[in-house]
């Protein structure tokens, strides 16, 4: 995760490989993927602009205006100038990810400028239609747009997931737990940790781990973690699991991965490619042969022959 601030994302950084996606007026756009060298917290730095970052793969800690949180492929993390951020990957996965830095006069000029504007860091977890949103802003710069197209596809993005917030896409499923922790403070802070270390082994994972193999992990039983999990996330291990899986496929055939589906269905531990397809389909809406075609750097090439897909044509 980026440590410094201004224009340049290089300029007193963590390790990490660059991606500078573009750079319109008053925001700029970048991917990086961090080299962890040290799992330890770096220090706080005081943020002076308005920073989105989107998820994409591994998982790290986050300290946030002094509250520590969990971020994996499927987090939001909203900053504003004065919030203070430090960063830890006590685990040692690196992470990758999307970040849009805007400059304050930017978001005055918006009609929902109060929203943005507010004086509050935000961590929460998108949806899979928001991260095929990212995917593909991520794909149509990397094909090449002007300034002018530049941004406004990011004017739109932002105001999509501004709206996503707004419809509850911020963690709402937790607020009956935030009020129970007033009430059992340390079984449900406990809880939580059990939670975070499960997100922390999945994201961390090849996909290929067992409920039982996750359990032991985190020294817990299959049947007392599903039950937290479920508790403090709102989602089942097995959900959870998937939005990882076809994260972890959006991003990888955004990279214009050649492998045949077949075989990214057995690197992501679906039981086949007609499963893969299926889970792929249900979530995003397209199955897979289509989200290569759409979020590749390449709009012209070929798609693979619709019987290969699992369920029939597009």
């Amino acid at each position: 995760m980026p440590e410094g601030n201004g224009s340049d994302p290089r300029r007193d950084t963590t390790p990490a490989r660059w991606r500078v996606l573009g750079h319109p007026a008053g925001i700029l756009a970048y991917q990086a993927r961090c080299i962890v060298e040290d799992h330890g917290w770096t220090e706080a730095v005081v943020e002076d602009r308005y920073k989105v970052m989107l998820g994409r793969s591994g998982v790290f800690r986050h300290r946030l205006n002094g509250r520590v949180g969990l971020s994996d492929a499927t987090s939001v993390l909203i900053t504003r100038p004065g919030d203070e951020l430090a960063v830890a990957h006590p685990y040692g996965c690196g992470d990758s990810y999307t970040c849009l830095e805007v400059a304050p006069e930017v978001l005055a000029d918006r009609p929902d400028a109060a929203r943005w504007l507010a004086r509050d860091g935000w961590v929460g977890s998108s949806d899979t239609p928001l991260d095929l949103a990212h995917g593909l802003l991520v794909a149509e710069f990397r094909r090449g747009l002007d300034g002018f197209e530049m941004s406004e596809r990011l004017h739109r993005f932002l105001a999509r997931l501004l709206h996503y917030r707004a419809d509850g896409g911020d963690g709402a499923g937790q607020v009956e737990v935030d009020r129970a922790v007033r009430r059992r403070p340390a079984t449900l802070v406990a809880h939580r940790r059990l939670a975070d270390r499960a997100r922390e082994v999945l994201a961390g994972s090849d996909f290929t781990l067992g409920l039982d193999e996750v359990a032991r992990a985190v020294g817990s039983s299959p049947h007392h973690l599903s039950r937290v999990f479920q508790r403090m996330t709102g989602s089942s291990l097995s959900a959870y699991r998937n939005r990882l899986r076809v994260r972890a496929v959006l991003d990888t055939l955004a990279e214009s991965d050649e492998r045949p589906l077949g075989e990214l269905a057995t690197v992501y531990g679906f039981a086949d490619q007609s499963h893969l397809t299926r889970v792929v389909r249900a979530q995003v809406g397209h199955p897979p042969a289509r989200l290569r075609r759409l979020l590749t750097t390449d709009p012209g090439r070929q798609p693979e022959p619709t019987e290969h897909d699992g369920v029939g044509a597009d």
